[in-house]
């Protein structure tokens, strides 16, 4: 199955769980409510997220004179992508990571951190920039603000049920129907889970897709998994500080120290499949 068709399909279940959580919770009227306050909190992130991201991590936009070689690398991959060249922006930290913002092509940004730059060769860096570029591409940063709506409005949902299994229920039927609170209660704790393991299984297989184009577009799969390779390695070492559990999913490598139980609620798939898959690839593109 195609990462894209994958994520459909994602999507489509995020929506069923809202939607029959929200008759079994508020009803149409309830789920309405939640569904409206989560697209306003996420409409301000879906415009400011850029912005917001770039000056939590210090980042500084640079030029063409002020780095040549990067601007030549992200000028030949938009070409091969087909995009409108994004601003480019560099981290001041040790630390080797980067990532791409922004909520469509022609208002995007890419960032380096200044450790990747010393730490990878030119062909890495373009694998690591296609994929940057993939993200763009496939307005991710829409997919992602979508997918928190709806995550975000489940767990109004789950809140309600909580405080609906406290006082008793929504209904004086409710109060005299344990099965009823306890139902509640269930839902309350399930619904967020349920949400939070679709949404961290849209996010991989964003990662998937990312990866794939990304290797199209620098031209060579192992350029990319070679990056990956080193990425994962330096991140042991050298962790990004100050890194952000609201702004990992970011990063083309999780930017933060996860335990292996962890793991199991990252945004990114395993360094190793990635890997695997990018050399799966090899002469097929």
């Amino acid at each position: 199955m195609s990462n894209t068709i994958k994520t459909t399909f994602l999507m489509i279940a995020m929506f069923l769980l809202f939607w029959v959580v929200g008759g079994a919770i508020g009803g149409r009227s309830g789920a309405q409510i939640a569904l409206v306050l989560a697209f306003a909190m996420n409409f301000f992130a879906y415009f400011y997220s850029d912005k917001m991201a770039l000056a939590a991590y210090r980042a500084k936009p640079v030029s063409e004179a002020e780095a040549p070689e990067l601007y030549r690398i992200v000028k030949k991959l938009t070409m091969k992508a087909n995009l409108p060249m994004p601003k480019i922006y560099i981290i001041p930290t040790s630390a080797a990571n980067a990532f791409a913002t922004g909520r469509n092509p022609a208002h995007a940004a890419v960032a380096v951190t200044e450790g990747i730059l010393q730490l990878l060769s030119e062909e890495e860096l373009s694998g690591v920039i296609g994929h940057e570029l993939a993200h763009v591409k496939h307005r991710d940063i829409l997919t992602g603000t979508i997918v928190a709506t709806f995550a975000g409005a489940i767990m109004f949902l789950a809140s309600m049920a909580r405080w609906g299994a406290f006082f008793g229920g929504f209904s004086s039927d409710d109060n005299d129907d344990t099965g009823g609170i306890i139902g509640l209660i269930v839902i309350s704790i399930l619904a967020p889970l349920a949400a939070t393991i679709i949404q961290l299984a849209i996010s991989r297989s964003r990662e998937y897709a990312a990866d794939a184009d990304g290797a199209r577009f620098s031209g060579n799969p192992l350029y990319l998994a070679n990056a990956l390779a080193k990425l994962e390695e330096a991140s042991k070492f050298a962790p990004l500080g100050g890194a952000k559990e609201s702004t990992a999913h970011l990063f083309i490598v999780n930017p933060l120290r996860m335990r292996s139980f962890a793991m199991l609620f990252s945004t990114h798939p395993s360094t190793e499949a990635r890997i695997e898959r990018l050399k799966n690839m090899v002469g097929r593109i």
